[in-house]
């Protein structure tokens, strides 16, 4: 997966020491160390590239116990800075040339608001997406379902895709801020790499 090559999955140590490498040396994760914000808008236009966004601010951390899928009044969601500022970063795609894409997010309401508010098209829920921040034991699976979905998808328009910390990290090795996107590359092996990360607010 974007990190670690696919073949790599069959060989987690690997895979976790390419990764403690990669935070160590977060630099040597991007594509051209060189890259411009200007070119990574540029480069979210392309078919062999897509964004992955953390969704807006929405203060704590994790979910409360009584976490409910589907009920909002029980998880963390938005507050109406986060909201304003998915307004916003919907605004600045926009302005870089992006006036419409296809939009999957997790299932959480937070995300799912983040995507809605983009205003870039029809929002798309895509379980792959959801956070496993309390079950870790998903990571692994849901990445590998995630990265199939992809390989898979005619990339006919400009993907966004909405989604937690944690399911960017295990995909890219990148650490986002709230709003942050992280413009990844699909390359010809079937692996991703990442190009760059635009902090969007």
């Amino acid at each position: 997966m974007s990190s670690c090559p696919r073949r790599s999955r069959r060989v987690p140590g690997i895979c976790m020491l390419f990764l403690l490498l990669l935070f160590a040396f977060p630099a040597a994760s991007l594509a051209s160390g060189q890259t411009t914000e200007a070119s990574l808008w540029k480069l979210l236009q392309k078919p062999d590239h897509f964004a992955m966004l953390r969704h807006a601010l929405a203060p704590g951390t994790g979910d409360p116990a009584d976490f409910t899928l589907g009920d909002c009044s029980t998880q963390r969601n938005l507050s109406e800075e986060g909201r304003s500022q998915a307004t916003r970063i919907g605004e600045r795609i926009r302005e870089k040339g992006t006036s419409g894409a296809d939009v999957y997010t997790s299932q959480w309401c937070r995300c799912r608001d983040t995507a809605e508010l983009l205003g870039l098209g029809p929002v798309n829920e895509l379980p792959s997406l959801n956070s496993f921040f309390r079950n870790f034991e998903r990571e692994t699976r849901q990445t590998a379902e995630l990265a199939d979905w992809l390989e898979k998808r005619d990339p006919d328009k400009p993907l966004v895709l909405v989604t937690h910390q944690v399911n960017i990290t295990a995909m890219t090795g990148v650490f986002p801020d709230s709003g942050e996107l992280v413009i990844v590359r699909r390359d010809r092996d079937g692996g991703f790499s990442v190009a760059g990360t635009i902090k969007t607010d």
